[in-house]
């Protein structure tokens, strides 16, 4: 089996594997940062077995195109050819060279979509802290903007600067040390990037949404990085005091598309895991069972590949 057809099989089966072993492994939060690197392993190794097959595909097609070659793929791109060059018909000739056009154009497209998707969140984002900015004012003790709106929110906003959003209703709604807290949650998100990963795997959902993997792991990246946020603050100001101002602000208003909030998403989840953290003993088990799962999104690819360029075991079969 060719090391395109090996990538291709890899990457089919962790698609459709992949999520419902990571979401019961990271669905609760007990490691929500290697929670998170699963999710993008998983999504980076799918993603790069399609690179890298079709390079490997391509590479195939012009060696066997231009040598004379007796293997079963050598013998499909012969009658490839010979269809390409019209040896059996117009009719069919013209059918093959269409398929191939949409085939490279739907490619093209989801390329585009997947570009235009990235830069609109990024123009939205700096958008909306831009006109937060002229909207607020500028706490210099808070270093937040704050605007005059009765609603509880509190949110952060990628931008140039980045930007966390208060309103008059959350500082209300908050003690010092609550404030403190959802401060320190916002910054984390904005020192971890956590705008860039939302945007991806957002981007790659809206694209291929058929995908579960795609799907499933941009709602559960999204939930994780509210809970690493979560643990960033803990270690700064107390579990029991993130979980008070995640409370007081249970019922703020949505956060703007775009931004992420202390109390945006998941927060009947984030609370418990907040008020009855796991056990020492869980904790280390579900880390050894991520750690093993981005090892294997990692070198799977390259263990597909091998067997395929050695002719061992699972893709026996020499591919010269």
């Amino acid at each position: 089996m060719s090391v395109a057809a090996c990538l291709l099989l890899y990457s089919f089966a962790a698609a459709v594997l992949a999520p419902r072993l990571l979401v019961r492994l990271t669905h609760a939060g007990v490691a929500p940062r290697l929670g998170v690197a699963a999710w993008l392993a998983a999504i980076g190794s799918v993603i790069g077995s399609w690179a890298v097959a079709a390079v490997f595909l391509a590479a195939e097609l012009l060696r066997d195109w231009t040598q004379a070659r007796q293997t079963i793929l050598s013998t499909c791109f012969a009658q490839l050819r010979a269809v390409a060059t019209g040896s059996y018909g117009v009719a069919v000739q013209i059918g093959l060279l269409t398929l191939a056009g949409f085939a490279a154009v739907a490619v093209v497209i989801l390329l585009a979509r997947l570009g235009r998707s990235l830069l609109r969140a990024r123009a939205t984002t700096h958008e909306h802290a831009r006109m937060a900015r002229l909207a607020g004012a500028h706490d210099t003790t808070l270093d937040a903007i704050v605007l005059d709106v009765p609603e509880p929110a509190a949110y952060c906003v990628a931008g140039r600067p980045h930007t966390v959003v208060l309103t008059r209703g959350a500082m209300a709604a908050l003690g010092d040390r609550h404030l403190d807290a959802v401060l320190a949650h916002e910054r984390a998100h904005l020192a971890g990037r956590h705008h860039l990963l939302i945007a991806l795997t957002r981007g790659l959902a809206a694209i291929l949404p058929r995908i579960e993997l795609f799907t499933t792991g941009a709602a559960e990246v999204a939930r994780l990085l509210e809970m690493c946020a979560d643990d960033a603050a803990a270690r700064a100001h107390g579990r029991r005091t993130v979980l008070q101002a995640l409370l007081a602000l249970s019922g703020a208003a949505p956060v703007p598309a775009g931004a992420l909030g202390a109390s945006g998403v998941g927060v009947l989840a984030r609370a418990e895991r907040l008020a009855t953290p796991p056990e020492p003993a869980r904790r280390w088990r579900v880390r050894l069972l991520l750690g093993a799962t981005v090892a294997l999104a990692t070198i799977g690819p390259l263990l597909a590949g091998g067997m395929a360029a050695t002719g061992l075991a699972l893709c026996g079969g020499m591919t010269g």
